[in-house]
């Protein structure tokens, strides 16, 4: 058994926001009120600290099998532990591609051995090939959240269409990548003067925003459940709102990097600085915020995506895009989100707990007796230097050295602490 004291209890899903005491006994919060007490229970003084719901990140990169020179479940799993979050979902562009019932066993019995929820998405088509669709109803039934084939645009809308079909059959989500390859230079840095001062053609915001339009009318159409991925792009913004005033089915996610730093930063920072979709222009940014503060951007996911120090060394045309986010999540938008007032830090909580959990239909994301025991402590105060000193296999974020606001304190998953300060 333990008792959380003297914490500042938030809870997005019921708006509480208030001094309280929990009591945890196995993997349930069992009594939540004032001056609780227990002779047997191991008590943790959360004074001065918010207590919150675990944070959820709907997007993560674990890279097994196939890449764990990278990352792998158990690493990716304590860094997300460190970072404050209770439960993730893996993409499915491993090697092979989670594809078929025998892969997705695999890894969900890895993921299974892990102190925190670790859920896996399904590839959409079959080895990421864009045509043939894999099998979703045996999929589903040996343990797929939903399908995505992150990475890879849909080029075909007829097998777009299909998905969604198959996807509204099965009242199962679609997770997109929205870049049309038929509009990009090189990828991972915005089309513009940044990318022109490199030396290449880069990639437009209109290779984003054309995509999430077509693919928000086939939702429209199908009626399937279909969340937008990384949203970079200002229009982008623009373009979920009108489907959802349509009352197509949408909802959308922002990185913290995308809404934290612009182009510039490959500049100072190189390739950790390069990802898909690429960073994008302060313009951009005042748009994302306003999407998040509107509820037109429902969640904040990291895209937490490791790579080696020697494949981030290679030139900005060879190096792979992508950032690792676990540990730096909750402490960007502490500091960009909330101390400039943008959001309030229960709003921002609800897109890193109640709503992801609500977007996969998880029992997560919330504060109740009989509720999971699924918990972060946090100073929201307090400033730390990002060192490079991460659980993660991987350090390719641009973040290391920034003073940051926020610091975990315990990550308590299943009423264990996974992660202590």
């Amino acid at each position: 058994m333990k008792l959380i004291k003297n914490g500042r209890v938030i809870d997005p899903k019921t708006a509480f926001d208030g001094q309280a005491d929990i009591m945890i006994d196995g993997h349930k919060i069992v009594k939540i009120g004032a001056n609780l007490s227990a002779e047997a229970a191991t008590v943790i003084d959360a004074t001065g600290k918010i207590v919150a719901p675990g944070l959820i990140d709907v997007h993560v990169h674990f890279r097994e099998p196939g890449q764990t020179h990278k990352e792998d479940i158990h690493t990716g799993s304590l860094a997300a532990a460190r970072g404050g979050f209770t439960t993730v979902v893996m993409m499915a562009n491993t090697n092979p591609t989670v594809s078929t019932v025998e892969t997705l066993t695999e890894v969900l019995a890895s993921a299974n051995r892990e102190a925190i929820h670790v859920k896996s998405v399904a590839t959409i088509t079959k080895g990421f090939d864009g045509q043939n669709l894999t099998d979703f109803e045996a999929l589903l039934a040996a343990g797929a959240v939903g399908f995505s084939d992150d990475g890879i645009p849909f080029t075909d809308a007829g097998r777009v269409r299909a998905a969604m079909q198959a996807a509204a059959k099965f009242d199962t989500i679609l997770s997109l990548h929205e870049e049309d390859p038929q509009l990009t230079g090189v990828l991972g840095i915005n089309d513009g003067a940044v990318a022109h001062k490199c030396g290449v053609t880069g990639a437009p915001a209109v290779s984003e925003y054309s995509m999430v339009a077509r693919d928000a009318m086939l939702a429209l159409d199908t009626k399937a459940r279909v969340n937008f991925q990384h949203l970079s792009s200002g229009e982008s913004v623009d373009v979920v709102r009108f489907a959802k005033s349509l009352g197509a089915h949408v909802s959308a996610e922002v990185t913290p990097q995308h809404f934290s730093i612009t182009e510039a930063a490959i500049l100072t920072h190189g390739t950790k600085a390069k990802l898909n979709p690429p960073l994008r222009r302060e313009s951009d940014i005042k748009k994302l915020i306003a999407g998040l503060q509107d509820g037109t951007i429902d969640v904040i996911a990291t895209d937490h995506a490791p790579h080696t120090e020697a494949e981030k060394a290679q030139d900005i045309i060879k190096a792979p895009s992508g950032m690792t986010g676990l540990e730096t999540s909750l402490s960007l938008g502490l500091t960009h989100l909330v101390a400039p007032g943008h959001l309030s830090l229960m709003a921002l909580l609800e897109k890193m707990t109640i709503n992801p959990a609500q977007l996969y239909r998880f029992d997560a994301g919330y504060l109740a007796e009989n509720g999971p025991a699924d918990l972060v402590i946090f100073d929201a105060d307090a400033v730390r230097q990002v060192a490079d000193d991460f659980a993660s296999k991987a350090s390719n974020t641009p973040f290391i050295d920034q003073h940051l606001q926020g610091v975990i304190a315990y990550t308590i998953c299943d009423g264990e602490i996974v992660y202590q300060a």
